[in-house]
């Protein structure tokens, strides 16, 4: 039954994260609108949302939202997942992470402010850490390593400061390795799933950087959502959390899952600037907004090898390209 009081707007709508919360809300019976540009989504992963009554996309470039775009007309709630992400293209262009991840940030803050909208949350990198202590929690130090983590944090910063300001609402969740079905499959180097998954379709060598053994703090994409969800509906004050599961998980563990069986290896430099671990303290998390993780890692792996094929479009990475992809991560991030 559709849930006309509350209504939803997502940016980033069509990218990894952004398509499966939508998905979640839509089938709560909420109204969902969605925004996207498709340069870091797809249309492919809101297919089937596109069918659906209670929902709603339009195409649009955060970069160029007026402030009283007629979009944001009605809606309740604005979770913003809108942005450029990945370490590499940050430091070729920065000033393109820049106008993403901050300007695009502070044009969806005016169309909330001039829409009246109830509650904005923002879509933020554990990455604004850098090589923290751990279990790392929301008062940790900030240490922005490469311009994308500094991108993230300047638009988590703004969104703040536009809530003292103009009286809005605002949570901000510290995403920290989210993992699930659709994870990105675009072109450039980056997450290892995807890495991993088209080298196992191609029945290639994994390529591993050091000796596998550095650990992510990885939490399912559903739960992820689930989060997100909860952030807008309970009544709580404006704050920031960590998302994660509590439970990092080693390199060399995900290839086991992934494999089942001794797969040909080829190592990779480790990169500086880059954490052995990631560790989140999700204690605020569970006490606020009464969250906590419900699918497991080995329960997570299985469900995104079931659609292994998804990643057939992928590109295939290799030592030569991967070498080639992030000679500027190691003559910058010395």
């Amino acid at each position: 039954m559709l849930n006309k009081k509350k209504i939803f707007l997502i940016t980033g709508v069509a990218g990894f994260i952004g398509s499966h919360t939508a998905e979640a809300i839509a089938d709560m019976g909420y109204f969902v609108k969605g925004i996207d540009n498709y340069v870091s989504g797809s249309p492919k992963n809101i297919k089937n949302l596109i069918k659906r009554k209670n929902f709603k996309f339009k195409k649009i470039d955060i970069r160029e939202i007026k402030k009283n775009e007629i979009f944001f007309k009605d809606v309740d709630y604005v979770i913003h997942f809108a942005g450029v992400g990945s370490i590499i293209p940050s430091i070729e262009e920065p000033s393109y992470y820049f106008e993403n991840n901050i300007i695009g940030t502070s044009k969806v803050l005016e169309c909330c402010i001039n829409n009246k909208i109830k509650s904005f949350v923002y879509a933020a990198s554990s990455s604004c850490y850098g090589i923290a202590k751990t279990p790392t929690d929301e008062e940790s130090s900030i240490s922005c390593e490469h311009p994308y983590s500094l991108s993230k944090y300047l638009g988590e910063q703004l969104s703040f400061h536009m809530s003292k300001v103009y009286n809005l609402d605002v949570k901000s969740i510290r995403i920290f390795n989210a993992y699930g079905p659709r994870i990105n499959t675009k072109g450039m180097y980056g997450t290892v799933f995807a890495v991993f998954l088209k080298q196992i379709l191609e029945n290639k060598p994994l390529t591993v950087v050091g000796n596998g053994k550095q650990k992510r703090d990885y939490v399912f994409v559903s739960d992820v959502a689930n989060a997100f969800i909860l952030a807008c509906l309970k009544k709580t004050k404006s704050n920031i959390f960590n998302l994660g599961s509590n439970n990092p998980k080693s390199v060399n563990e995900l290839i086991q899952l992934m494999t089942k069986k001794n797969y040909k290896i080829i190592r990779l430099k480790n990169r500086p600037a880059e954490p052995h671990i990631t560790h989140a303290d999700i204690s605020r998390l569970k006490k606020e907004l009464n969250w906590k993780p419900k699918i497991s890692f080995e329960e997570g792996v299985a469900e995104i090898m079931k659609d292994i094929n998804y990643w057939k479009s992928s590109k295939l990475w290799t030592k030569s390209s991967i070498k080639f992809a992030t000679k500027k991560w190691f003559d910058y991030l010395k």
